[in-house]
């Protein structure tokens, strides 16, 4: 059976030599490579050829988000992931971007480190515990941002898309005045703007439109 070949990353030699010695001690796994900054990560994934990274953020000369970077611009099969201090969002968020396949806290026992090499080899994207969270509500602010820049391109306002996403829930006047407290009277008044703002006949038309253009999720 052949070991995981596995190159680990990391400027703090102590805790990269224990990380490495643990390593080598548990049965399938071999630490091919060491690096102390993101250049030696991508020049050793590129020459080792390892099959995962264990890729710290915090690095001298380049970090290790950099280094997933340039290292995913000629290898898309490795896998990658980030063992960090750091849980900010925009580490997490930028990791994930640039193509690593899990972000982990060093704070992890060792049992849950060796289950996520094994499992981002079987193509399954790994996060300590609370992170995947993080970067769900992430994606979901990115994609109530891009909805709205959708809107603006029909210059509705964003008390009109209020409007236009309950109507694509199939509300009436009546409902969609109640749950927006305000009155019908304004309602259509909306509406109306929303039909020729969409260059639409009906609120049928405007629902259709607005999930096949991604204005709303259906």
């Amino acid at each position: 059976m052949n070991k995981i070949k596995i190159l680990v990353c990391d400027d703090h030699e102590i805790l990269r030599k224990g990380i490495v010695e643990l390593l080598n001690l548990q049965e399938g796994m071999k630490v091919i490579g060491e690096a102390i900054n993101g250049l030696e990560a991508v020049e050793h994934t590129e020459n080792m050829e390892p099959d995962v990274v264990l890729m710290d953020i915090q690095m001298p000369e380049c970090s290790g988000l950099e280094a997933v970077k340039k290292i995913r611009e000629h290898n898309k099969a490795v896998k990658i992931i980030m063992l960090t201090v750091s849980d900010e969002k925009k580490d997490l968020y930028t990791s994930i971007k640039y193509g690593a396949n899990g972000y982990l806290l060093k704070n992890m026992n060792l049992d849950e480190l060796f289950a996520h090499i094994h499992g981002v080899l079987k193509g399954e994207a790994s996060f300590s515990p609370g992170l995947a969270n993080k970067l769900l509500h992430e994606f979901k602010c990115m994609a109530e941002q891009l909805q709205s820049q959708k809107g603006s391109q029909y210059n509705l306002s964003d008390r009109e898309m209020d409007v236009l996403e309950l109507v694509v829930k199939g509300h009436s006047n009546e409902e969609i005045g109640e749950q927006l407290f305000i009155s019908q009277h304004t309602v259509k008044k909306h509406l109306g703007n929303i039909l020729q703002k969409l260059h639409v006949n009906n609120r049928y038309q405007a629902a259709s439109f607005a999930i096949k253009e991604g204005l709303i999720g259906e």
